[in-house]
């Protein structure tokens, strides 16, 4: 099984280079998987440099998790579903899941992730 980075899923996603999409379905098809920290990269890339709307964002990556397994799987969902709703960036919203679902404790000073810590 590979691990995949931020690149595969985004041609893969945007099959914007046909090589680099055909190859990336590949890999993925037979086996693939990423982390939390690459699919905050794929959020960030498709809301800051695609303009993608987080609704489509959120469907593209609940869309992913069914054919790529993402570690901390349930975290990521949570945090995307979160992200979607909110002006949250991804990071911070995954910094809420950690704390709502693996009872992490965060301690950030930034007073609008603190809200969603304390049960906003």
């Amino acid at each position: 099984m590979h691990l995949i980075d931020t690149n595969v899923i985004l041609r893969f996603i945007l099959n914007d280079n046909i090589e680099m999409a055909e190859r990336s379905a590949e890999v993925i098809e037979s086996g693939a998987y990423t982390k939390p920290e690459i699919i905050a990269e794929v959020v960030y890339v498709l809301k800051s440099v695609y303009s993608t709307p987080k609704s489509k964002i959120k469907s593209i990556i609940c869309g992913l998790s069914d054919i790529i397994k993402i570690e901390n799987s349930e975290c990521v969902i949570y945090a995307i579903n979160l992200f979607a709703s909110t002006s949250l960036d991804f990071v911070d919203c995954l910094l809420v899941a950690y704390q709502k679902l693996n009872d992490e404790t965060v301690f950030t000073f930034d007073r609008k992730l603190n809200k969603y810590l304390n049960g906003k």
